[in-house]
């Protein structure tokens, strides 16, 4: 990031993860990033712009983060930017309700810039828990700038906006120390000073560097390499200062492993003292009706009991819900594949290229429309709320104790519960995790959660083979309790494998973690509505849609080149057919898998085109014709649960293992996400088929 707009001001947006930094964000910028009600949403630097007073602003979300003493991306990411980057001030977001426990990157980030102001957001909740804050006296405390907002509602959004115009536009005085160390710290900051104001020529307080040098913070140390000349920590003279200011600490008893305690504590002891001058309680028992609703979800006994209601309650509401719209999608692409044969015939387009474009492309793209679009729709919307009322994070907190049994991270349960929607985007909330042990075993497991381009199919092999088409309650609620039970098998996966691979290949003990328990919130349906369907779903499905459409034209040729009679496709199927046979599907499924390889949404309709041999993607009104299709063609109720084993457990979409191998870094993980699902999913299905044929 560099200021190429000599007339912008350059602005960082920080704060720890669930204080409205994103809403702030959005009101600004007018962007549609997405703001959930979870820690660790925003992992990457979103930029936008804005204008206040005439006057031209760049903002740059950072990280949600509780600290820069970096262990983690999101840390790292954000001390970065306000260490190293050029920026006019930076906006520290803070959450009125839990406001001492902000206060930490607050006295942190004053540490190294003076150009900063204090955004107390959520007033509004905090008035209402009668929270009382000072804001003349904390603003006296900090000796910074401090507005309270409440930035869903817009209160204080311009008066924040007018501190800032002041805060940049006039010439920062050097402020006190914000954080005051024990005497023997500081003691050997002052020795390194002389030194480091000789060589320092990045925009830093020397304090801070003799600092990150007394606690050996490495990352820090490769970074600042980066913007500076840092030959002077070879320097004899330097390095015998550095030896000396260590051989202090040691004879004061603050020893190598024992300086970031000391550090920490001086921090949280400063947090303390400011909050006692600025914060009172006129209710002291202001958490009581969350606490209450914890008993219950994070209780051993009713917490995961009532996470699978809600999973199921969730998934019968999409199933139930999109069957209609999916049919009106369907017929609606028939509707208007007459007129578009019209519009080709009348321009006079050859026969070859009007069946390439309708009976490929055209096929294929409507059905990955119409199976995907409406379950998303509903599914996306009911899963933000959720989101936005704060229960994810007991979810994660409900499984932690399995995980952490597995070697596992609990933040783990988190990019799971993304990976419903799309492993891509589960892959992607890995980030959130600080291990990169963890983070890997997290990235190599999401496969394991059924992705919404798989639901359809699974959804329609239980109705079609094991539930019937009955519109009945009992029918239903037997659908939902199939699906809910092939979920809990991935799940079960996911517990396997990450523990198979803490043992293995990625050896270690689990991580400590703090995860934040938010507030329950009022979810905004409105916000919600409008977010998760232009955040999620729109986006999920251009991107299928992306692949769907090259997927449809590469399927027509095969399907429509022929060799001795047999087209490349049943070729090719004929030749997977005797392995298939072993884990009871056939060559047909096989090859359909594999050339779904682009998005597993277009499994089903290479299937149909292959068993009817025909040279299109031929519609069905209803699954009942294409079940007669499918036992037409040797399915069974064992075809049909390798099919389901099959969907749940196989190779990651394309889309996935390109996200996995941008995260990691390395095709050997990338590899091994592809291989492990595989695995299990060959195996799963031979014993399931050869265990059931025992019974026939």
């Amino acid at each position: 990031m560099k200021k190429n707009d000599v007339d912008s001001k350059i602005i960082g947006l920080a704060g720890n993860p669930n204080v409205g930094k994103s809403t702030i964000f959005n009101t600004l910028t007018g962007l549609k990033q997405h703001t959930g009600n979870w820690p660790g949403k925003t992992v990457e630097n979103a930029s936008g712009r804005f204008s206040f007073q005439e006057q031209d602003y760049i903002l740059y979300d950072l990280p949600g983060t509780y600290s820069l003493i970096a262990h983690s991306k999101e840390e790292e990411c954000a001390r970065d930017f306000i260490c190293f980057e050029p920026h006019d001030a930076i906006l520290v977001v803070c959450d009125a309700v839990c406001l001492e426990r902000n206060l930490n990157l607050v006295l942190q980030t004053i540490e190294i810039t003076p150009n900063v102001v204090v955004v107390v957001n959520l007033i509004d909740e905090a008035e209402k828990k009668k929270i009382h804050i000072d804001i003349p006296i904390l603003q006296k405390e900090l000796q910074v700038p401090v507005v309270a907002t409440s930035a869903r509602s817009g209160k204080g959004i311009k008066e924040m906006l007018t501190t800032l115009a002041k805060t940049v536009s006039q010439t920062t005085t050097k402020k006190q120390q914000p954080i005051v160390y024990p005497p023997a710290i500081q003691h050997a900051q002052e020795m390194l000073l002389p030194f480091l104001n000789d060589f320092i020529t990045v925009p830093l307080p020397s304090s801070y560097v003799a600092l990150k040098l007394l606690l050996e913070e490495q990352s820090f140390m490769e970074e600042l390499q980066k913007h500076q000349d840092c030959s002077f920590l070879e320097d004899p003279l330097f390095t015998e200062q550095l030896r000396k200011a260590h051989a202090y600490l040691e004879t004061h008893g603050i020893t190598k492993d024992k300086r970031m305690e000391y550090v920490v504590q001086a921090i949280v002891q400063r947090t303390e003292e400011i909050a006692k001058h600025c914060i009172s309680f006129r209710d002291q028992d202001y958490q009581k009706r969350d606490r209450k609703i914890d008993r219950i979800l994070t209780n051993k006994w009713t917490g995961i009991p009532i996470m699978l209601l809600l999973l199921m309650g969730i998934f019968w509401i999409t199933m139930v819900g999109a069957n209609y719209p999916s049919q009106l999608l369907f017929d609606l692409f028939q509707w208007l594949k007459e007129y578009i044969l019209w519009f080709l015939q009348a321009i006079g387009s050859p026969s070859i290229l009007t069946s390439i474009l309708v009976d490929g492309v055209y096929h294929v793209l409507t059905w990955v429309i119409s199976v995907m679009l409406p379950p998303m729709a509903i599914f996306f919307p009911l899963f933000t709320l959720l989101e936005d009322f704060g229960y994810l994070p007991r979810i994660a907190f409900n499984l932690d104790k399995i995980f952490r049994k597995c070697s596992a991270c609990g933040k783990q349960a988190l990019t799971m519960c993304m990976g419903f929607g799309c492993n891509a985007v589960g892959v992607t909330g890995c980030r959130i995790i600080d291990s990169p042990r963890e983070r890997l075993i997290a990235m190599i497991t999401n496969n394991f959660v059924p992705c919404n381009g798989r639901f359809p199919t699974i959804i329609s092999i239980i109705t079609m083979f094991f539930v019937g088409f009955s519109n009945s309650f009992g029918a239903s609620f037997k659908s939902i309790l199939l699906l809910v039970l092939i979920i809990l098998l991935g799940i079960g996966m996911t517990f396997l494998i990450s523990k198979i691979l803490s043992k293995t290949l990625l050896k270690g003990v689990p991580s400590s973690f703090t995860l934040e328990l938010p507030p329950y919130r009022k979810p905004q349906i409105g916000k919600v509505i409008v977010h998760s369907i232009f955040d999620r779903t729109l986006f999920v499905l251009g991107r299928a849609i992306m692949v769907a459409a090259p997927a449809g034209l590469i399927i027509w040729c095969m399907a429509n080149i022929h060799i001795n009679g047999l087209s490349i496709l049943n070729y090719c199927a004929n030749f997977f057919d005797p392995f298939a046979q072993l884990i009871g599907l056939d060559g047909v499924i096989l090859m359909a898998f594999i050339l779904g390889f682009p998005a597993n949404e277009i499994v089903v309709p290479i299937i149909i085109m292959a068993y009817l041999a025909t040279n299109q993607i031929t519609d069905f009104s209803n699954l009942m014709e294409l079940k007669t299709l499918l036992i037409d063609n040797h399915w069974t109720w064992i075809t049909a649960g390798s099919m389901m084993l099959f969907s749940l457990m196989h190779w990651p979409c394309s889309t996935t293992l390109l996200t996995i191998k941008k995260e990691s870094g390395s095709w050997k993980w990338t590899l091994l996400s592809f291989l492990i699902p595989t695995l299990c999913g060959l195996i799963a299905c031979f014993l399931f088929t050869t265990i059931a044929r025992c019974f026939i």
